[in-house]
């Protein structure tokens, strides 16, 4: 009798590339200061997608197998900053002074 599957076992023939939107996301982390107007305003016009979604998608396709792969110094930024604002965010709901890094 064969063993079960784990389920949560990552898929060795799973690609792990990033798709184009996700590629494109990354480069838009990467460079959107270069963009005219504010953030939010290029995001609209680049992805056709709310602030508020495009951080879920960016959130998303910073956990993805293939972003180290794509920009690891991008990706590895991305990570601290959103550890940071998790810390922060934290600190502040237990009532405890943020502390700086």
């Amino acid at each position: 009798m064969a063993a079960a599957a784990d389920v949560n076992a990552p898929d060795p023939g799973r690609d792990s590339r990033l798709s184009e939107r996700d590629e494109r996301i990354l480069i838009f982390e990467r460079q959107w200061w270069q963009h005219a107007g504010a953030k939010e305003e290029a995001i609209r016009a680049e992805f056709g997608l709310s602030a508020a979604r495009y951080y879920q998608v960016l959130n998303a396709v910073l956990d993805a197998p293939g972003a180290i792969a794509f920009d690891p110094m991008l990706v590895r930024r991305l990570h601290r900053m959103r550890d940071a604002r998790t810390a922060a965010r934290s600190a502040r709901l237990l009532g405890r002074p943020d502390t700086d890094h």
